[in-house]
């Protein structure tokens, strides 16, 4: 009957740590966040979208393709200054450590109307 008992218990003690191991790996996933991918376009002097949504430490992984002539994609406050020129595309990823509103925006100076290009990342 010991011998039951102590398999029992050690049944038991491995049952509850598989457990807590599943629940600090659900744990840490969660906290890492997901992969977004998007694709952004920067064309006629507008972002397509003009919003994207994510949610905290999410890694964004953004695909910025400049249709018509060559564009930036800048976050100033996440350090992210990415210029594709006409008909290119630049792919580049960062991790969404900071909850707000973001703007994003075209920064290059040759054409006056590039100063318009404005669109948000919402970071929930």
């Amino acid at each position: 009957m010991k011998q039951l008992s102590r398999k029992s218990l050690i049944a038991s003690a491995c049952v509850a740590a598989s457990v807590l191991g599943v629940s600090v790996y659900a744990a840490a996933v969660r906290a890492q966040g997901q992969v977004r991918e998007i694709s952004i376009t920067g064309d006629h002097h507008a972002f397509s979208p003009p919003t994207i949504e994510v949610r905290k430490d999410d890694l964004v992984k953004i695909t910025f393709t400049a249709a018509d002539m060559p564009h930036s994609f800048t976050i100033q406050q996440y350090r992210i200054s990415k210029r594709a020129g006409a008909g290119q595309s630049v792919v580049f990823e960062f991790r969404a450590d900071q909850v707000g509103d973001f703007d994003y925006y075209c920064d290059l100076k040759q054409d006056e109307r590039c100063r318009n290009m404005k669109g948000t990342l919402k970071v929930r």
